[in-house]
């Protein structure tokens, strides 16, 4: 699923004028114009970032916020606002959104926060997807198994750990190679990169 610019702003030319420009420096960009259309679009799966203006007809920017944040929304989220809304852009920062620009804005800078919003995307969902994996593989270990997967990440001895186990050093070996290739890896080393801050 390609990543998208979701702007949502209930000013028609706004939305023409900013999807031309996203468009320009090949970010590929869907507007809605209000939050509720931009709702009924969304899903958790969706990725990319969102633009997303503060005062609108019916649903607000910040209302629309905080229910995507409600229902698990990861979406980064670049607010745009008018002079008055600072202080409601600064409270939306609080709760988490990538940043906020002040229209009329400069058109580069947006641009390149918006790329950096969807570079932060991809970044999360890779992360995510690794952990999951992560998981999935450890999932397979059976009880003994990780007992010895800890040991061997503590740097423990093979020796060491038939006297913690009270376990023969034939069994530990034989656990140790089950647990490296069910990880998919041949040494401590690699299983310890690979688990490195998914535990």
């Amino acid at each position: 699923m390609t990543p998208h610019a979701y702007l949502v702003d209930d000013d028609d030319a706004i939305r023409d004028s900013l999807g031309w420009l996203l468009e320009s420096r090949g970010v590929p960009c869907l507007s809605y114009p209000s939050a509720e259309d931009f709702l009924a679009a969304w899903n958790t799966s969706l990725p990319g970032c969102i633009l997303l203006d503060i005062r609108m007809d019916g649903m607000s920017g910040p209302e629309l916020f905080d229910l995507l944040c409600q229902r698990g929304s990861t979406l980064p989220v670049i607010f745009l606002t008018g002079h008055g809304d600072v202080p409601m852009a600064v409270s939306a920062l609080k709760q988490g959104a990538f940043d906020f620009v002040e229209k009329p804005c400069n058109d580069n800078e947006l641009v390149n926060r918006v790329i950096e919003a969807l570079q932060l995307d991809e970044n999360q969902r890779l992360a995510a997807a690794d952990s999951d994996s992560v998981n999935s593989l450890t999932s397979r270990l059976t009880t003994r198994e990780k007992q010895v997967m800890d040991l061997v990440l503590a740097g423990t001895l093979n020796k060491v750990i038939t006297d913690e186990l009270q376990i023969s050093m034939r069994t530990v070996e034989v656990h140790r190679a089950n647990l490296f290739e069910k990880m998919g890896v041949r040494t401590a080393v690699e299983l310890a990169q690979l688990l490195a801050g998914k535990r």
